[in-house]
């Protein structure tokens, strides 16, 4: 039996602070009335590829992924996200159906807007849409940065570069040196754009070497400098 997340609409608002805070005093008002909470078990489908977009979500507790199929299906993670991060609103701003997947790592609690509100709020609101462009101006050089790693780097320099990006999105679990997420031998090996078996072989190297310590799907990285230069040197 899943343990729900439990949240007010009020305690969902100040979480998402740094959006609600740009709204006019009545368009907050209209949020408050117009939000859906709604807790996600773990690996359970937000939206789908083709779906039309409605909702902009927010990740409130738990940890999500946004997926894109490739050749012959291959899904390579585009995005891993942690709250409060944003998802699934630029198909609409695009006026596309969905082209990737978005989906829950672990067990979430995820806050939906109604896009068209939003879009509403933008024709007068300056600021709020200034913190959309902004939004998918970070993620346009997320996603070329990404881009030269996938393309250039070597195997271990991708594995290397995908460990530390996650460290770098959830940490290290309470006073150990263990990443804050249960990625599974898949889902590493699609961030990082390589075959799983790749992924585990590489891994076993890493562990071999001393550079990260592995107990089923739980990673530890043991000694981040040389994951770094690995990672920038892409060998």
């Amino acid at each position: 039996m899943v343990k729900k997340e439990t949240m007010t609409v009020s305690q969902a608002m100040q979480e998402m602070h740094d959006f609600v805070s740009l709204l006019e005093p009545e368009q907050a008002e209209e949020l408050r009335a117009n939000i859906t909470l709604q807790n996600f078990k773990k690996n359970t489908v937000v939206y789908d590829y083709g779906d039309v977009p409605q909702y902009m979500y927010c990740l409130l507790r738990g940890k999500a992924k946004v997926v894109r199929q490739g050749i012959g299906m291959r899904p390579q993670i585009v995005r891993a996200m942690k709250p409060v991060d944003y998802f699934g609103y630029r198909a609409y701003f695009a006026h596309e159906n969905y082209v990737t997947v978005g989906s829950t790592i672990e067990d979430s609690l995820i806050c939906l807007i109604p896009m068209p509100l939003i879009e509403h709020w933008m024709q007068t609101n300056v600021v709020l849409s200034n913190f959309f462009v902004h939004l998918l101006s970070v993620f346009l050089g997320d996603s070329d940065q990404r881009l030269v790693t996938l393309t250039q780097k070597h195997i271990r320099g991708r594995l290397a570069d995908s460990l530390l990006f996650l460290h770098q999105n959830y940490g290290f679990m309470e006073n150990t040196r263990c990443l804050n997420v249960g990625f599974s031998r898949e889902d590493l090996a699609s961030l990082s754009n390589m075959t799983t078996s790749n992924a585990i072989r590489t891994l076993r190297n890493f562990a071999d070497e001393g550079l990260i310590e592995i107990d089923g799907r739980q990673i530890s990285l043991l000694d981040l400098n040389t994951l770094e230069y690995i990672s920038k040197s892409g060998e």
